[in-house]
């Protein structure tokens, strides 16, 4: 039940002097404010008294919306570090949920430590938080003798919105406190019966006369770098021991420019020329030993990261990454009424970009320096009063006789507080090569499309696909469910986007039910969770199907186990991974065109957060029967089947094993400026007919940050990979004062240890570097 006071709209007053930014709530002017004050426990409570007391104020003048926060609590207590921006999740902190447009559909997440260090993203019902996005804004914070302060000015040029006269904004304010199992307290009451955040938001009115000049920021940058790697020393074709040789690249210039163009407070106008995309933060190390499938890795460059739940669907149609060196971007996203809408555009020069060895070879001279083109359209439309909408896709990816098309439709409808249902449908059409495992291998010639990494059994021609998704979602109090499909046929192809795995249907039935949480006992809440999921192809054929029931405690100090078992079996057909078999040729399989075995495991893991310095989790699985697909784990570990043992030249011979995997991970801060972390990560297959290990892979991670101030820092960060004895370390210096505004200048280095040479395969003794890369990166905001 809401309180009479908190249903109607909060005025926010416009202020007659600007606050002075700096953590102390001594201002005249913030007497004028508005207060939002009782809040309630949400978490792990529900909607009852919360631990400490906490008032918020509110006002505004003509250019900036300004905020400050009075949190009670012991100083002595409070939790709070010189982080990185955006890295405050384990400090005491304060976030602001402001939905600009009032449409409970999406929203700023703005949040604060007590030191004023600042976190910021864009949620959006049913996909989430995403916390790459930057905005300008002005905060500080500092204990006191009675808690914490913080105080914040944000720049309404730094949002997307509509106000005026009788528009409303929806607003949400939440305290995090993390020795209290990580509490959670809400200005606004939260129900559990309703599945939805934004739905439940209070709202703020008054402000008008706010300034709607068109704004424009220029960012130019330029990137200093001197690269150096190994390479092959003997000429091709030639044979025998190669140690290869490293070579010095020349020093690298790379100036470049970035604009963006606010046509009005919701229309945004990007525009990119020579980007700098030099990643300042390396992908993760994964697992790569008897992969299947492609491995997602998320998009981290600034100007694709802006705006880009956008373009965010179920189908993953559109994926930035895809978009590998851009020479030019360009990029229009914003809102008009219950319209929003997205356009992208760039000239990607990574197709016809080749090393000097390859420019040498006949068969990419057609190739050379030519550049594909990409577009990419999103609208959706709002309907109805709750998070409903419905919206279309296109997208288009040309490179020379590579063209690929595709349109989709969406849909997210709230059929009542508790259930959502959503789906998306998208066709393709490619006019490019494609496998063709029943064909017979061909000869090619340098001019033909197909004629890439010596393929043979590629054809080119057009194909026509679809792809589809489905969800149903109901979520209670203590029990919830949730209906999950979708599928992609043979022929589907989004080159802009990201697709796992192809000729598939998938269906998956879930089912959860929790208790009401005690915050004050030992055992404050449990979770029993259930789902089974089959797939199977678009002839019919089933590929797999699981269950798994499992099970979540939570205990006191930030303390979780979870254990559970699974259940399964798996289809394995030789024309998904090669050749299939017929009168003229052989299959891509040793023996018979199939496998197939029945699969069972079990995993539990325990994490806690116990500790102001200390953190620390391990999750562990075990299989019996997981399939070794026989690729081998590279030089280190050959292939073990027993058809590669008799003839290492044999085709595949999948076969089932016995497997394991761990992943582990410690924390220590032993002051508010220094963090160190160390994972890792185990996986590990035996097989079951010859009993011999087919790869042990073990990858441990170290990362280490000193923040001197909440805008200078050092970073340091170790991975070290046992299937190719591989060392990459990154040593990196960051002034970041602001968005847009950076300087770096860092070190690369990737190195094998007893490890095998990548010419030759053979085993190297000692350290031998593969390659490394000096840096110096700058831009500045105007």
């Amino acid at each position: 039940m809401i309180p009479p006071e908190k249903a109607k709209p909060i005025r926010v007053p416009r202020f007659d002097k600007t606050p002075v930014i700096d953590g102390k709530l001594d201002d005249e002017v913030w007497k004028q404010a508005a207060v939002l004050k009782d809040f309630y426990q949400t978490q792990p409570g529900d909607n009852i008294t919360p631990s400490k007391p906490t008032e918020a104020m509110m006002g505004y003048d003509s250019k900036t919306l300004y905020l400050a926060f009075h949190c009670y609590d012991e100083p002595d207590r409070v939790r709070a570090t010189v982080a990185k921006r955006d890295e405050v999740f384990g400090d005491d902190n304060v976030r602001l949920f402001l939905d600009t447009f009032n449409d409970q559909r999406r929203a700023y997440v703005l949040g604060w430590n007590a030191l004023g260090i600042q976190q910021d993203g864009i949620m959006t019902e049913g996909s989430g938080t995403d916390f790459s996005v930057d905005i300008v804004m002005e905060s500080k914070g500092m204990i006191t003798s009675d808690g914490w302060t913080v105080e914040v000015a944000i720049p309404f040029k730094s949002l997307r919105y509509e106000a005026g006269k009788d528009k409303l904004w929806g607003i949400h304010i939440w305290r995090n406190f993390f020795r209290f199992n990580d509490e959670i307290d809400s200005w606004m009451p939260n129900s559990r019966d309703i599945a939805s955040l934004l739905n439940q938001e209070g709202h703020l009115t008054g402000l008008e006369g706010i300034s709607t000049e068109r704004t424009l920021e220029v960012i130019p940058s330029l990137t200093l770098s001197e690269t150096g790697k190994r390479v092959a020393a003997l000429p091709a074709g030639a044979t025998g021991f190669d140690p290869g040789r490293f070579v010095n690249e020349s020093l690298k210039f790379d100036p470049g420019v970035s604009v963006k163009f606010g046509l009005s407070p919701t229309v945004t106008l990007d525009f990119t020329l020579n980007p700098d995309f030099a990643q300042v933060e390396a992908d993760q190390t994964v697992v790569t030993a008897n992969q299947r499938f492609p491995i997602f890795f998320e998009e981290k460059r600034p100007f694709f990261l802006e705006g880009i739940d956008i373009f965010q669907t179920p189908l993953r149609a559109v994926h930035t990454r895809a978009i590998v060196d851009p020479d030019a971007a360009a990029k229009l996203t914003g809102k008009r009424g219950r319209n929003t809408f997205g356009f992208l555009i760039a000239s990607d020069n990574a197709p016809g970009n080749f090393t000097a060895e390859e420019k040498t070879d006949p068969v990419n001279t057609r190739f050379l320096g030519k550049n594909a083109y990409i577009a990419v359209l999103r609208v959706k439309r709002d309907i109805g009063k709750k998070d409903s909408s419905l919206g279309l896709l296109a997208t288009s990816y040309n490179f020379i006789e590579k063209h690929n098309q595709l349109v989709a439709i969406d849909g997210r409808f709230r059929i009542d507080p508790k259930t959502i249902a959503a789906f998306q449908v998208a066709g393709t059409i490619s006019r490019r090569c494609f496998s063709e495992p029943a064909k017979d291998e061909h000869t090619p010639t340098a001019g033909e499309p197909c004629f890439v990494n010596g393929s043979t059994r590629n054809y080119y021609r057009t194909g026509n696909g679809l792809a589809y998704s489905a969800v149903y979602d109901y979520t209670a109090r203590h029990f919830g469910w949730v209906y999950e499909g979708s599928g992609r046929t043979q022929d589907y192809r989004a080159d802009v986007g990201f697709t796992r795995r192809l000729n598939t249907n998938n269906h998956g039935f879930f089912i959860r039910l929790s208790n009401e949480p005690k915050p004050k006992a030992t055992l404050i809440s449990w979770r029993i969770s259930s789902g089974a999921s089959t797939n199977f192809d678009w002839q019919g054929r089933m590929q797999n199907w699981s269950a798994e029931p499992h099970v979540g405690l939570q205990f006191q100090h930030n303390t979780f186990i979870e254990a559970g078992v699974n259940f399964g079996y798996e289809r394995l057909f030789e024309q998904e991974f090669g050749a299939r078999r017929t009168a003229t040729h052989t299959g891509a399989f040793f023996g018979g065109p199939e496998r197939s075995t029945y699969q069972h495991g079990l995993f539990g893991g325990v994490e806690t957060n116990a500790s102001k310095k200390y953190s620390g989790s391990i999750f562990f699985g075990a299989g019996w029967n997981s399939f070794d697909f026989d690729f081998g784990g590279g030089s280190r570990f050959p292939r073990v089947s027993p058809a590669a043992l008799a003839n290492p030249d044999a085709a595949l011979d999948p076969g089932p094993g016995k497997s394991l995997d761990i992943n582990a991970g410690a924390s220590y801060r032993p002051t508010n400026a220094l963090r160190m972390s160390l994972d890792y990560t185990k996986s590990r297959l035996r097989r079951n007919d010859t009993g011999l290990l087919t790869f042990d892979e073990n990858i441990f991670s170290f990362r280490s940050t000193y923040q001197f101030t909440r805008f200078i820092f050092v970073r340091a960060r170790i991975d070290y990979d046992t299937l190719a004895s591989n060392v990459r370390g990154q040593f990196l210096f960051g002034y970041t004062p602001s968005p847009g505004s950076a300087f770096y200048a860092g070190y690369n280095d990737d190195m094998n240890r007893n490890g095998f040479s990548p010419f030759t395969g053979q085993l190297e003794p000692g350290f031998r570097r593969n390659g490394r890369t000096f840096f110096i990166k700058m831009s500045y905001l105007f």
